[in-house]
């Protein structure tokens, strides 16, 4: 017989070794195990679409764009020369040769950022420097190379050496974009060329999906703060700096919110009082088995969501899962409290690092509008052997190299446990090893999980 409590209430129950060894569930909390693509669909789900903000375009780089952004002239919006050199007919530099160049009146200068001021007529050229508008009449740029300088009387002549092609170094009105075509479109990852082109027409201000803001508690009095001096028994909390920077690296903004103790109705009322603060919930530690694991017996108290349900808007707590088919981290749960979706990662460090890829990182994309926010996935030659069996897919982290052949290769890093930080850092992707009772052999092909670097 053991006692917790969920919510407040004192709850005695018998656990009976039988039932915690039973195959697909946790005796103790009934947990039921699932895939891990299916959690993904349940966590998306509930993630909820941030609202829209503008901001000035020096400041939306690495942001994502909230709808579709239209040209607002042709572009080019005059035809333009596209090195230095004279304007001219095509037809009247045919027969032009080294030993035989057209001559060629010269009637015009024209400058980039200045207008022609006189056509080009049938035996004249205009002089032109990189990105002037081409005078009307004239269909080619000769460059400059190709031509020399020579006065007949008392006007400017260019001797043309080449035959010139129609629009030959001319970049034509409209060539990259017509007014009104798409220039960028809702959900794209604004980089530097697409902040070029919005500065191109002149969209000063961009309308982005705001940064989802998530909190971030630890569960454990086990838990130190970072500055703090190591004691007997008790470590230092480096899952939420981590998970933080995660955040951020996904473009939220963590909202650090310290450690929790073991209660599980604490650990309720800091959940739900974070209220209007935060757009999504993460927290580490406390979702396993043991006598003091608060948010299992937290999640324990809640009823399952309906595969169909719809959760925006709802006000009663629903559970999403607290199991799923993989390891590390198959404690890993999710949930809908306050009308926020909560996830509760391991504590371990390793777990609680490939948790949060497999399904905060997705929810943060989708919260920002990303059409696709799943990793992108590489298949790889695994460089080395797993030689354990597992009844659940592994989430191995792995480096990645290119090989002699031009494939890729995948290898396991070293103190790859849960409970181990050392090879986080060095994570380039995870490397997925289905379950069996045999691991993979060295040059199997696996699926690798691309990681943001």
């Amino acid at each position: 017989m053991i006692h917790y409590r969920v919510g407040g209430i004192r709850v005695a129950e018998d656990i009976s070794l039988d039932s915690m060894r039973s195959g697909g569930s946790d005796g103790r909390f009934n947990r039921r195990a699932i895939r891990v693509d299916e959690a993904q669909g349940r966590v998306l789900a509930a993630a909820a679409r941030a609202a829209i903000e503008q901001v000035p375009l020096a400041e939306a780089g690495g942001r994502r764009l909230a709808q579709q952004l239209l040209a607002t002239s042709d572009w080019p919006p005059f035809a333009r020369a596209g090195l230095d050199g004279y304007a001219v007919r095509a037809a009247d530099t045919a027969q032009a040769s080294p030993e035989s160049p057209a001559a060629l009146r010269v009637i015009d200068t024209v400058a980039a950022g200045e207008p022609a001021l006189a056509a080009v007529q049938p035996g004249t050229a205009a002089r032109i420097m990189t990105g002037a508008p081409v005078p009307q009449g004239a269909d080619a740029v000769v460059m400059l190379e190709q031509t020399a300088e020579g006065m007949a009387g008392d006007e400017r002549t260019a001797l043309v050496k080449a035959a010139a092609r129609p629009g030959q170094n001319v970049a034509p009105q409209g060539e990259e974009f017509r007014l009104g075509s798409p220039i960028a479109e809702p959900g794209e990852l604004l980089r530097p060329g697409h902040i070029a082109l919005l500065g191109t027409f002149g969209y000063a201000d961009v309308p982005v999906y705001k940064r989802p803001r998530v909190a971030v508690f630890a569960t454990g009095s086990e838990l130190l703060p970072v500055a703090a001096p190591l004691a007997p028994g008790l470590i230092r909390d480096s899952n939420s700096p981590m998970v933080a920077a995660m955040i951020r690296q996904h473009g939220g903004e963590p909202l650090l919110c310290g450690a929790l103790p073991d209660e599980p109705e604490a650990v309720r009322e800091a959940l739900l009082g974070i209220g209007a603060e935060a757009d999504m919930i993460v927290t580490t530690g406390g979702v396993s088995v043991g006598d003091y694991d608060a948010m299992a017996m937290l999640l324990r108290g809640l009823s399952p969501c309906e595969p169909a349900q719809q959760l925006s808007g709802v006000s009663q707590e629903r559970l999403l899962f607290n199991r799923v088919s993989m390891r590390p981290g198959s404690p890993t749960s999710a949930a809908w409290m306050g009308g926020k979706l909560v996830l509760a990662l391991s504590g371990n460090p390793g777990a609680c690092f490939v948790g949060f890829e497999l399904f905060a990182a997705p929810a943060l994309r989708a919260m920002q509008g990303d059409p696709s926010p799943q990793h992108r996935k590489w298949k790889a030659v695994l460089a080395r052997e797993i030689g354990k069996g597992s009844p659940h897919d592994r989430y191995i982290r792995v480096s990645l190299q290119y090989g002699e052949d031009g494939r890729i290769y995948a290898d396991p890093l070293a103190f790859g446990k849960s409970s181990m930080t050392a090879s986080i850092a060095d994570a380039e992707a995870i490397a997925v090893i289905p379950s069996g009772r045999n691991g993979a052999a060295a040059g199997s092909i696996v699926e690798a999980w691309l990681l943001p670097q």
